[in-house]
């Protein structure tokens, strides 16, 4: 660490953007010395005051459309969601710039073992269920820690100085976060791949290397994947390390030969096959999370903390877990009707799977920024598993466009805004029935995020009188 340390203390570093995820890069690397210029496409005005507080402390500062003018340091720190192979950056890699990212440098400073976890769907329940079977087994035997962080919402580096060889990392990695990335984590998983950011990323083709990264490089020992996802397993194959494969629909007999393990469900007990020897770990009946996806979520973990974890520390996350906010969470039962809030279903795979988590057939409200994905398949599952759909957001002329190549008789109603696509959903229901807000999309159109749109819904539903 001392030596990377003293790397940035040598050079000159650029922050591309200004965002609150990168603020904390920014302290970080000031507090160690490094020589900084901050750069952001916004005007100087949307930054203030913080802005004018930068430049107090000696940070050059570039914003507006020129903000990549003169880019001319050593050290280039993009956020996510800026493109690694702008112009700018590719003439400033010529001269000798390496373009690096705060999760980046995070993986080549911390001492701990890095758990990393990405993937279309199923990414953020399965972080959580690694961080918490960590926890749990550090406070049984008294020793080590679980820090949790990346796409998940905390930033790790301010805490790597803390971190110690017998503490864990469990990061989320997004495809933003991947795109480009030359280290890491020590055990990684890609819990599924579907087309997914086509609005960003030029292609399937494009979105599934960035996903590689997570364990093409050093020191990557181990990949988890999913042997029912046919594009999961074509990225494995340029794997060097063990791979373990989990399956919930299938024996090891069954499943692709492979070097490495394999977790699968016998007799309703999650079960883990080493060699010639077969382990029962969980009973799936013990898990308090509704659908097989979810049941897929604790076997992607399991295989990740395996030999780290006891069972009984697995046992004990599975009596007590509930579930992350936001994912198939029970907001409340009015008039006979149950309300879900699934905001974070933001693609057609993530609505699927929660409609087939739950019994009977709901109401389900669908729409939001469109990702410039293939709705037809959403449109057969909705003909399929739900009573009626609510179609609300920038992509409601997409989806209702599929539903009617369909073919299918599903009730299908449009709404002006959000809040009255909650109210015609509760209109619709009977006593008995269930509202699911899946949108299948983003939220970009009308909220800041996922989680404002699920805190909108659970808002609405819970001032029903």
């Amino acid at each position: 660490m001392t030596n990377r340390l003293e790397e940035l203390r040598s050079k000159r570093c650029a922050v591309i953007g200004l965002g609150v995820s990168n603020r904390p890069l920014i302290e970080f690397l000031l507090s160690h010395g490094a020589s900084l210029t901050a750069r952001d496409r916004k005007e100087r005005c949307e930054l203030e005051p913080y802005a004018t507080e930068l430049e107090a402390r000696g940070v050059t500062c570039y914003f507006g459309d020129a903000y990549l003018s003169s880019l001319s340091e050593e050290l280039i720190f993009r956020t996510p969601g800026i493109r690694p192979d702008l112009p700018p950056f590719l003439e400033a890699v010529g001269r000798g710039a390496r373009i690096t990212s705060e999760m980046e440098l995070f993986l080549e400073l911390t001492p701990a073992t890095v758990i990393g976890i990405t993937g279309s769907d199923g990414k953020t329940t399965t972080t959580t269920l690694v961080d918490l079977f960590l926890q749990a087994e550090c406070d049984r035997v008294g020793k080590g820690r679980s820090y949790v962080g990346g796409n998940i919402g905390t930033p790790l580096l301010p805490l790597v100085e803390q971190m110690t060889a017998e503490d864990y990392a469990v990061v989320e990695l997004s495809s933003f976060q991947l795109m480009g990335l030359l280290r890491s984590p020590h055990r990684a998983a890609i819990t599924n791949l579907s087309p997914n950011h086509l609005d960003w990323h030029r292609g399937m083709e494009e979105y599934g290397e960035a996903k590689t990264h997570i364990f093409r490089h050093a020191p990557n020992q181990l990949l988890v994947t999913n042997a029912e996802n046919q594009a999961a397993l074509e990225l494995a194959r340029d794997c060097r390390s063990p791979i373990t494969l989990f399956s919930s629909l299938r024996e090891p007999g069954d499943l692709p030969q492979h070097k490495g393990s394999c977790v699968f469900l016998r007799n309703g007990m999650i079960t883990v096959q080493e060699g010639e020897q077969e382990i029962p770990v969980l009973a799936a009946e013990e898990i308090r999370l509704l659908g097989r996806h979810n049941l897929e979520n604790y076997m992607t973990a399991i295989a990740l903390t395996w030999g780290l974890v006891s069972f009984e520390s697995i046992a004990t996350v599975a009596r007590e877990f509930e579930g992350v906010p936001h994912r198939l969470e029970p907001v409340r039962v009015f008039e006979g009707v149950s309300y879900y809030n699934s905001s974070i279903d933001s693609t057609p795979s993530r609505t699927a799977a929660a409609l087939s988590a739950l019994s009977g057939k709901p109401i389900v409200i669908c729409g939001g920024y469109d990702k410039k994905l293939s709705y037809d398949p959403l449109a057969e599952t909705l003909n399929q598993r739900a009573k009626a759909v609510v179609l609300t957001g920038a992509s409601a002329d997409t989806i209702a466009a599929a539903l009617a190549r369909s073919g299918g008789d599903l009730k299908v109603v449009r709404a002006a805004c959000f809040e009255e696509a909650v109210h015609l959903a509760r209109e619709l229901a009977q006593e008995g029935d269930t509202v699911l807000l899946s949108p299948a999309c983003a939220s970009f159109d009308a909220f800041r995020d996922y989680k404002e749109r699920g805190n909108t819904f659970r808002r609405i539903v819970e001032s029903f009188r």
